[in-house]
């Protein structure tokens, strides 16, 4: 069997969003809400620790930097958007379009980080 190539993505996500994605067996993220039209999974851990420790944390309490492979296929058919600096890219993934993203996940989803105000 033929490996596929894939791209590291990172996805930082509160504690609700963690649950369910476990509930997943750490193997898709949840659909999204009504008022989330995209999804936005973030080229660079970097980036996504500053959004888990700056914007995760003092919205929910904690914040979680999440790593996972996606088949490269799949992301060719999206651009990379600048999201502010040239430090912050990431894919728009329409909210339809995410159960496929799903299915090109290759692999667990893993938490590679935690923040939280208790660890300050």
């Amino acid at each position: 069997m033929m490996s596929q190539a894939t791209v590291t993505l990172w996805r930082p996500v509160g504690p609700k969003e963690l649950e369910l994605i476990k509930a997943s067996g750490m193997r898709e993220f949840p659909p999204r809400l009504p008022d989330q039209p995209i999804f936005y999974p973030v080229l660079t851990e970097a980036y996504a620790t500053q959004i888990a420790r700056d914007w995760n944390v003092p919205a929910s309490g904690s914040g979680f930097v999440t790593r996972f492979d996606v088949l490269k296929s799949f992301l060719d058919r999206y651009r990379v958007e600048h999201a502010g600096s040239r430090a912050h890219l990431e894919y728009w993934i329409p909210a339809e379009d995410l159960a496929d993203f799903n299915k090109a996940i290759i692999g667990k989803i893993e938490v590679t980080a935690t923040f939280s105000k208790a660890a300050g």
